[in-house]
Formats: structure tokens, sequence, C-alpha cells
């Protein structure tokens, strides 16, 4: 009798321990899941802020043929996770459609243009960098070709330069029709520079790079006028002053 009780509690010990594994582990597993649900919800959310943004950006088809097939893998793997409701399936079929066939690299894309207001500016400056940062992330992950990232890349780097050349341009012709030449030349040098620095130069570079040039040219010549005029009225309040000093003192 004494060696059955010892061999239930030995038996009731043994199944406390695997109870209490299994609990311990299926806890672990929910973590898990509800980590990667956050995960994926947030890929998603983040991926189709970037492709609302895309719509005012010139970007190509093939590029957002990536975007929706990261939104694609996401919602599987939410599906998959057991997060699929009803919702997120029809979502799924959604952005299956729009992944499907074979994007043309050289569709023609909208043309550029610059944001009304700094504020606009900014953000379009930063969809641009989470652009190139989710698309070296895909390529990581070898969800995009090398030959693709390379030239997806390389037509993000231009778009980038160009927002922040068309920035300090806006500036500086803002500054010059104000008067405030000095600033405005700051802006110009700092353009021309920003061109200067690429490796490759093409018409936009190369058109840019005159214009401003003409601009700095007119600021250094409006300058040199102020100069001149400046240094005329000191001459004459100068003059104002000796005439002033040596004029013969009136008798009282």
């Amino acid at each position: 009798m004494f060696t059955i009780i010892i061999i239930m509690i030995v038996v009731l010990i043994i199944a406390a321990i695997f109870i209490n594994a299994f609990q311990q582990h299926r806890a672990k597993m929910d973590a898990e899941r509800r980590a990667e649900v956050s995960k994926q919800r947030n890929i998603i959310d983040e991926t189709e802020n970037i492709i609302m943004a895309c719509s005012n950006m010139p970007v190509s088809a093939r590029l957002m043929q990536v975007l929706h097939r990261r939104v694609y893998n996401a919602l599987k793997a939410l599906n998959d996770a057991g997060a699929g409701n009803n919702d997120i399936k029809q979502r799924l079929e959604d952005a299956e459609d729009r992944t499907q066939g074979d994007a043309d690299a050289n569709e023609k894309m909208s043309e550029f243009s610059l944001p009304d207001n700094d504020r606009l500016i900014i953000q379009y400056i930063q969809a641009v960098k989470k652009l190139r940062v989710l698309l070296r992330s895909e390529h990581s992950k070898g969800k995009v070709d090398t030959r693709t990232f390379i030239e997806e890349d390389k037509a993000l780097e231009r778009l980038q330069l160009k927002t922040n050349v068309e920035t300090l341009i806006k500036r500086g012709r803002a500054a010059m029709q104000s008067g405030m030449l000095g600033s405005a030349r700051q802006y110009f040098e700092k353009a021309i520079s920003a061109l200067e620095n690429q490796t490759q130069r093409d018409e936009y570079i190369e058109s840019r790079l005159r214009q401003l040039s003409q601009w700095l040219e007119s600021i250094q010549d409006n300058l040199k006028s102020a100069n001149a005029e400046d240094r005329a009225k000191r001459k004459e309040e100068e003059r104002d002053e000796l005439d002033e000093l040596f004029a013969p003192k009136k008798k009282w």
C-alpha cells in the first residue's frame, strides 16, 4: 500500500511537471504569436502609408508592385498565424489581385512636383527615405532581385536629390524676392554643391547648374552695386560732416 502511494505521488509530480511545461510552452507560443501578429500589422500599416504617399510621387509600377507584394506577404502571415478574420481574408484576396502580372519597369510615371509648404516637403523627403529603407529590407530578404534593387534605389536616390535641390532653389528664390541676397546665395551654393557631388550627371543636373550659376552671378552683381551705392552714400555723409565742420561760423 505504501509503495502504491509513493508511485502515485511520483506520477502526480511528473504529471504536474509536464502540465507546467506544457503551459509554459503554450504561453511562450501565444506570446510569440502575438508578437508576430503585431509585427505583421505594423508592416501592413507602414507599407500602406507609403503606398498612399506614393500617389503624389514619380515612382515606377515595379516599385509599387514591391510594396503591394509586401502587404500581401504580411496579410498571408497574419492569416497563417490564425488572425485571419473575414476582413483579413478579403484584404488578402484584394492584395493578391494587385500582385498579379509583371509590372512594366518602363511605364510612364507622374511628373515630379514639389509640395507647396515646408511641412509637406519634409513628409515627402521622409517618404522617399522610408522607401529606400524598405526596398533595401526586401532585397536583404531575397524578395527583390539585385538588378531591380539597384535600379529602383538609384531612381529613389535621384528623386531625393531633386527634392532637396528644388527645395533649396525655392527658398533661394524667395530670399531673392525679399532682398535677402546673402541668404539666397547660401541656398544656391548648397544646391550647387549637392549637384556637383553627383558622379553621373544628366540633363536635369546640367540645366540646374547653369541656372544656379546665372542666379549667383546676378546676386554678385547686385551685391557689388549695393556695395558701390553704400560707399558713395558714406562718402557723401562724410563730405557733409566735413562741410559742416569747416563751414564759416555764424556771428550772432
